[in-house]
């Protein structure tokens, strides 16, 4: 009996661990436009609020669009318009510095071809400060990622085409986006480097995915000095196809970690890598997900206590849906697999963000209204 009850004990707390990772509130949706709502990303400030940006296509252009919620995501603001240009404003990425200033960045065609676009906003995205652009050159600056570093510094990456092949450009701001430093290249490569992600504190660490080995891999570099040198770049992936659409995160203690999405199987599959010692060196490649569609976009999300989330979109049901799995102990082991929406249209592209009570929030979007449109949803 004795056995048995330890049994049913062990039992009880394995089904409550699987419902904890399921307890997510009904999803909400946070746009009704005509046109096509893409790309969401989110991030939340020292007081809690929500902050949301995506491109929206409600008329003959796309434009950055931004939303807020102060109460948890009950309640969201308006959409403001951020991005009022005569091109297309697309791909919006988002971080907010310890002054809970909101720094905005987007690739947008208005000079004919594309740049790297800035905005911030000193009062809780009540008011936006004048667009700045970051890139000013003569190819095509696309796919921005930002992050704050120690200090506020604000750090952006970007892939430009302006060397005659596409290659990681870096940019820093250390007074809040009022000025920046010139622009670096961070990439010489005989293939194209694109996609980049950027995580920062004390160290700024990047990720891309890389055709200079024949296929794409995933590369990373760091720098150790607030970005003004940056060390060799490290490969993290060797696969018989290609590895795809990395993702970057840190950890309370300086733990890095990356995930990313490769289709040595035959379809795409999620795997995941981490350093313990600040990028210095790796531990081994983990394959996350096997299942018979296609696995994309993966996006993690680290809490205080360490613990490992990471979503993306799979279409094994038929049309892509999100899916989460997390890790409590640092990635050494990883929870099942989590089916976050049900839908008849299309779920993609998720991002997520936790708040300081360690709550998740997730936006996507998602195709089931008829177009995409902004959807969200949160978890404990």
């Amino acid at each position: 009996m004795k056995r048995t009850g330890l049994v049913m004990a062990a039992l009880g707390l394995f089904l409550f661990a699987q419902l904890a990772q399921a307890q997510w509130t009904s999803a909400r949706r946070l746009t009704w436009n005509s046109g096509r709502s893409e790309y969401p990303a989110i991030a939340i400030d020292s007081a809690d609020t929500i902050h949301v940006v995506w491109d929206d296509y409600p008329f003959s252009i796309t434009e950055i669009y931004y939303k807020r919620s102060t109460d948890g995501g009950a309640t969201w603001s308006a959409a403001k318009t951020l991005a009022w240009t005569s091109g297309q404003s697309v791909r919006p990425a988002i971080a907010i510095d310890s002054t809970d200033t909101i720094h905005v960045v987007w690739q947008d065609d208005s000079s004919g071809n594309s740049e790297i676009y800035y905005k911030r906003s000193k009062d809780g995205g009540t008011t936006w400060s004048a667009i700045q652009n970051l890139s000013s050159t003569l190819g095509g600056s696309m796919s921005p990622a930002t992050a704050i570093g120690s200090g506020d510094s604000v750090h952006v990456v970007w892939q430009e085409s302006t060397p005659g092949n596409w290659e990681i450009y870096y940019k820093k701001s250390t007074d809040g986006g009022s000025t920046w430093n010139a622009a670096r290249r961070l990439t010489w490569t005989d293939g194209e480097s694109l996609n980049p992600a950027i995580a920062s504190g004390d160290n700024i660490h990047i990720v891309w995915e890389d055709e200079a080995p024949g296929n794409y891999e995933i590369y990373y570099k760091r720098s150790t000095d607030g970005g003004t040198t940056w060390g060799s770049a490290k490969r993290l992936t060797w696969t018989s196809a290609g590895s795809f659409a990395p993702t970057i995160a840190m950890g309370t203690s300086g733990q890095v970690h990356v995930a990313w999405s490769d289709d040595a199987t035959g379809n795409d599959e999620i795997y995941y890598r981490r350093s313990t010692d600040g990028g210095a060196t790796w531990n081994g490649a983990r394959r996350l997900t096997w299942t018979t569609g296609g696995s994309f976009s993966p996006a993690i999300a680290v809490d205080s206590s360490d613990q490992i989330h990471i979503a993306w979109h799979d279409d094994t049901s038929g049309d892509n849906e999100i899916y989460t799995k997390m890790s409590t102990d640092g990635g050494t082991t990883w929870s099942k697999i989590d089916r976050l929406t049900v839908n008849s249209g299309a779920s993609e592209n998720p991002a997520w963000a936790v708040d300081s009570a360690d709550t998740l929030h997730l936006v996507w979007q998602d195709a089931t209204p008829g177009n995409y449109e902004i959807y969200y949803m949160k978890g404990n």
